[in-house]
């Protein structure tokens, strides 16, 4: 009989080069939008004014592409609970808006896959792509992180 850590997110050597995964689901409220502009003062108008939406550049209720970064990062945070050991860089491409009301998830591709000069930790490289509840992309970026080796115990 096996034992499994619930809650334990991949090791390095768990994964190969071409895997894939997708997080589950999480929708933006005004709620969201709300508290994420009061705690980080993205105070621009385009965040902050309901009204007058017709001068804007965009007229729905559009969230700012870090406060979509976040939530990606969240969503995907239990695939490295306990293993991941730094986030060290990313590339973020913005590909349409994000609006109040959009349902995200995140599909992760492992695109790089190394090991370092210490042999219990390796860079990986993902493509995190951030879709909306019609499979629409909305963001894509590319976090290099610092992952744990699975210990000879387990």
């Amino acid at each position: 009989m096996s034992h499994h850590q619930l809650g334990r997110g991949f090791y390095w050597d768990d994964l190969a080069l071409g895997d894939t995964f997708a997080s589950t689901r999480r929708s933006v409220t005004e709620t969201d939008l709300v508290n994420f502009y009061n705690l980080t003062w993205f105070t621009e108008e385009l965040f902050t004014n309901v009204h007058d939406r017709d001068s804007m550049a965009i007229r729905g209720r559009v969230i700012p592409g870090a406060l979509v970064f976040s939530f990606a990062e969240g969503l995907i945070v239990p695939s490295i609970q306990h293993t991941g050991l730094a986030f060290l860089e990313s590339t973020m491409h913005i590909k349409g808006p994000t609006f109040v009301g959009d349902t995200l998830q995140v599909q992760v591709e492992v695109i790089e896959l190394k090991a370092t000069s210490r042999p219990e930790r390796a860079l990986i490289r993902t493509r995190n792509t951030v879709l909306n509840q019609h499979g629409v992309a909305t963001l894509v970026y590319e976090p290099l992180r610092m992952l744990a080796r699975k210990p000879a115990s387990a």
